[in-house]
């Protein structure tokens, strides 16, 4: 479990189910990345933002969220006075291919039912429906 609350993101990503995660990439996505975006196999993997300092080849400058957290002494965005700010503002680039848009929505699952439950729980789930569930409107997300 303590790896899994390492593995979640300052911004309420689930690192540990990320498809880069070095425990989850596999050689053909690695090879994808390698051949489309030239990047080095060595460099695909990734071991976590906060294990990395937030540094990956899709973030070489590193995160802005994660020095922000590590300012104001908290482990998480939820946890701040100022939550949510711009850094967790949702977008609509890229929104069908990145989680991002996910992570108010799991700090706010965080804050209600604890790091815990949601790892165990919740976190999988939610991922799964962002990518795969239909948005209805007025009813939100249907499987």
């Amino acid at each position: 479990m303590k790896d899994k609350k390492d593995l979640t993101a300052p911004c309420g990503l689930d690192c540990f189910n990320c498809q880069l995660y070095t425990d989850n990439l596999t050689d053909s996505l690695a090879e994808l990345f390698h051949t489309k975006m030239g990047i080095p196999k060595e460099e695909i993997a990734c071991k976590g933002c906060r294990k990395q300092d937030g540094k990956h080849f899709h973030l070489p400058e590193g995160c802005a969220t994660l020095d922000c957290v590590k300012a104001k002494g908290v482990e998480l965005c939820c946890d701040c006075n100022d939550f949510p700010c711009a850094f967790l503002a949702p977008t609509a680039d890229q929104a069908a291919k990145y989680p991002h848009n996910m992570k108010v929505f799991n700090l706010c699952r965080i804050k209600k039912v604890g790091i815990e439950r949601w790892i165990e729980e919740e976190a999988g789930e939610i991922r799964k429906k962002y990518f795969n569930g239909k948005f209805i409107v007025g009813k939100g997300q249907a499987d």
